[in-house]
C-alpha cells in the first residue's frame, strides 16, 4: 500500500514538474515599462527622467550609439530576410522586435544630435563590418531552417556581448538604461531561437556568450527587455511553427521529468 501512495505521489510531482517546464516554455513577460496603462506596446523612448537628463558624450560613447544603431539593423533586416526565405512567423515577430531596438537608439540619436548612419535599405550598412557580417550571416542562414535559427541565436549571442561592452564604456545614465533594456530583449530572443531549435531536435551550443552565462538566460523566464512582444508572439500567437513547438516543449518536460522521477526512486528502493 505504501508503495502504490509512494507511485500514486510520484505521479502527481511528475505532472506539476511538466506543467512548471511548460509554463517556463511558454513564458510572457510583461507590459513595457516604460509604457503607461491602457497604452499601445511601442518602443519606449525617452521617458521623463531620461527626457531631463543630459550629459556630454565622449567620442566612445557616440562611437557606440552609431554602432549599435547599424546592429540592431542587422538583426532586423537578417530576420526579415529570413521570414522571406522560410516563412517562418517567428522571424517576422523578433523582426519587428528588433525595430523596436532600433527605434531605441535612434531616440538617443536624436536627443544628441547625431547623424543617423542606418539605411533604409534592407541589407546595406554604412559600417563597412557590419556589412560583411550581413552577407555572411545570409549565406549562412540560407542552407536550412536549422542553419537559420542558429545565425539568429549567434546574432543575439553577438548583440549581448557588444551592449555588455557598451555599458562599461558610458557612464551616462539614458544610454546606460537603453543598452540594458536592449540586452535584455536579445537574452528574450535568444531563449526563443534555441526553442525552436529543440523543436528541430537539436541542441544550440553558444559561440559568443560564455557557457554559464548562456545557462543562466536560457533557464529564467523572459525578461522586460525591448522584445517582449516578439517573444510572447514566438511562444503561442504564431500558430502552425508555434504550435508544433509547444507540443514538443510539453513532450520533451514530461520526459525529462519522468527520467528524474524513475531515478529518484530507483535509488531509494522503490522502482516504478
Amino acid at each position: 500500500m505504501r508503495k502504490i501512495w509512494f507511485g500514486i505521489g510520484l505521479i502527481a510531482l511528475l505532472v506539476g514538474m511538466s506543467l512548471g517546464a511548460v509554463s517556463a516554455y511558454m513564458g510572457i513577460p510583461g507590459p513595457n515599462p516604460y509604457t503607461p496603462q491602457d497604452a499601445v506596446q511601442t518602443a519606449p523612448m525617452l521617458n521623463s527622467t531620461l527626457t531631463s537628463y543630459y550629459s556630454d558624450l565622449s567620442q566612445e560613447e557616440i562611437d557606440g550609439l552609431l554602432y549599435m544603431r547599424e546592429e540592431e539593423k542587422l538583426a532586423r533586416d537578417v530576420y526579415l530576410t529570413l521570414y522571406e526565405t522560410y516563412g517562418l512567423q517567428v522571424f517576422y515577430n523578433i523582426a519587428q522586435s528588433e525595430q523596436m531596438h532600433m527605434d531605441a537608439v535612434l531616440g538617443l540619436l536624436e536627443k544628441y544630435n547625431l547623424t543617423d548612419p542606418a539605411s533604409d535599405e534592407i541589407g546595406v550598412f554604412t559600417n563597412p563590418e557590419l556589412q560583411a557580417l550581413y552577407d555572411q550571416l545570409i549565406e549562412m542562414g540560407s542552407q536550412s531552417v536549422v542553419d537559420a535559427f542558429k545565425v539568429g541565436a549567434l546574432i543575439e549571442e553577438t548583440d549581448i556581448v557588444d551592449l555588455q561592452e557598451r555599458i562599461a564604456q558610458t557612464d551616462n545614465e539614458d544610454i546606460k538604461l537603453v543598452y540594458e533594456n536592449l540586452m535584455a530583449g536579445s537574452e528574450n530572443h535568444l531563449r526563443a531561437f534555441t526553442g525552436q531549435l529543440e523543436v528541430y531536435g537539436t541542441t544550440y551550443e553558444p559561440q559568443v556568450v560564455s557557457e554559464d552565462y548562456y545557462l543562466s538566460v536560457i533557464g529564467t523566464a523572459p525578461s522586460h527587455g525591448y522584445g517582449g512582444q516578439g517573444m510572447m508572439a514566438a511562444y503561442g500567437q504564431a500558430g502552425g511553427m508555434q504550435d508544433s513547438g509547444i507540443m514538443a516543449g510539453i513532450t520533451s518536460a514530461f520526459r525529462h521529468a519522468w527520467a528524474w522521477m524513475n531515478g529518484l526512486a530507483q535509488r531509494i528502493g522503490m522502482p516504478i
